[in-house]
């Protein structure tokens, strides 16, 4: 059975062969999508090189922030997030993926302690339209945008999105396509950004080809999810 540090190691070469095919010479970060794995396992992967971690459950991620907090990890929370739990992730994370409303954002940027830096936001997208899934439609992403711009204790870096699943690639290529075209019209406002949040295990390959610059893998490092 291979090790996490190989497992790490063969996702992240996925990652640069995407690149060098698509002729992509910037910077494209891997976060190990942990999420209902143990602490031990974060620190296998963390010894192997890996320093961004996805937690999706709060209480969860909360437990391995403080059973790791020697470790110089940078936490991103990626999960939905309901509005009486924002304390937590503005004082404890470094990044989240999942806004797409004002009301969650004006709370985070309330409540994230002066003496930390900005928290960084991506914005979630529901590119798919699934009415299953959360985030922001794509017509009202420029005024969220906008909006989450000018909150003092957040930094807007990007967007996020979970296309639906997709047999077909070339329908697998569409929906993040749409993605980047998004993010770079929105980049042209908001000439900070640079954090498009999309690919998994599954389709990381496409993802890097439409232009994603962090890829969320879990399944290919840390094995499946009970």
């Amino acid at each position: 059975m291979s090790t996490i540090a190989e497992r790490l190691n063969e996702a992240q070469a996925r990652i640069d062969a995407a690149a060098a095919r698509a002729g992509r010479s910037d910077a494209i970060t891997l976060l190990a999508v942990s999420k209902t794995k143990p602490a031990e396992m974060i620190r296998d992967a963390y010894l192997a090189g890996a320093r961004d971690f996805g937690e999706n459950y709060l209480q969860e991620g909360l437990d391995k922030i403080q059973q790791l907090k020697t470790l110089d990890i940078r936490w991103h929370f990626i999960g939905p997030l309901q509005s009486n739990k924002t304390r937590s992730v503005a004082e404890h994370f470094d990044w989240i993926h999942s806004v797409d409303r004002l009301k969650i954002a004006q709370r985070l940027s309330e409540q994230r302690p002066s003496g930390m830096a900005p928290l960084n936001v991506c914005i979630q997208v529901n590119i798919s339209g699934e009415q299953s899934k959360s985030g922001v439609g794509p017509d009202a992403l420029t005024e969220l945008a906008a909006q989450i711009a000018g909150l003092p204790g957040l930094r807007l870096r990007g967007l996020m999105a979970i296309p639906a699943p997709e047999a077909d690639e070339a329908r697998q290529h569409q929906a993040l396509a749409e993605m980047k075209q998004l993010f770079d019209a929105l980049k042209a406002e908001h000439p900070g950004l640079d954090t498009l949040s999309m690919g998994m295990s599954g389709d990381l390959e496409a993802a890097v080809a439409e232009g994603s610059t962090m890829v969320r893998i879990g399944t290919a490092i840390f094995g499946t999810r009970k």
